[in-house]
């Protein structure tokens, strides 16, 4: 039964970097696409981006275009998620999430994707 781990979040001042990493066990991220999400409270998990299995194609949602760069490194079987002039509005638990059918593209849709991480806070302090 694969699982996903997210790591890499803290507290950080508006302005900062962070990076997210997404790990994999127990299964194979290297031929799903994978997404980023987040989530506040009261509010819904929305779409942040997306990449395919390949690394070639990715997907970002407009609030984080320019400034979240997603990676992947299929050998190591993680997905990494870099995050720079971070802003308030950025706050959030961050999820990742495997594609439900292996080489299928990523979608900025919850229902497309079967296995999600535990995730991971984020706190932007202004």
């Amino acid at each position: 039964q694969v699982a996903l781990v997210e790591s890499g979040g803290g507290l950080v001042q508006a302005g900062d970097s962070v990076r997210l990493s997404c790990a994999a066990s127990g299964g194979t991220l290297s031929r799903y696409a994978v997404g980023w999400f987040r989530q506040t409270p009261g509010k819904e998990r929305e779409f942040v981006v997306s990449i395919s299995w390949s690394g070639v194609s990715t997907n970002y949602a407009d609030s984080v275009k320019g400034r979240f760069t997603i990676a992947r490194d299929n050998a190591k079987n993680t997905v990494s998620l870099q995050m720079n002039s971070l802003k308030p509005e950025d706050t959030a638990v961050y999820y990742c999430a495997r594609r439900r059918w292996p080489q299928a593209t990523g979608t900025p849709r919850l229902e497309d994707y079967d296995v999600w991480g535990q995730g991971t806070q984020v706190t932007v302090s202004s």
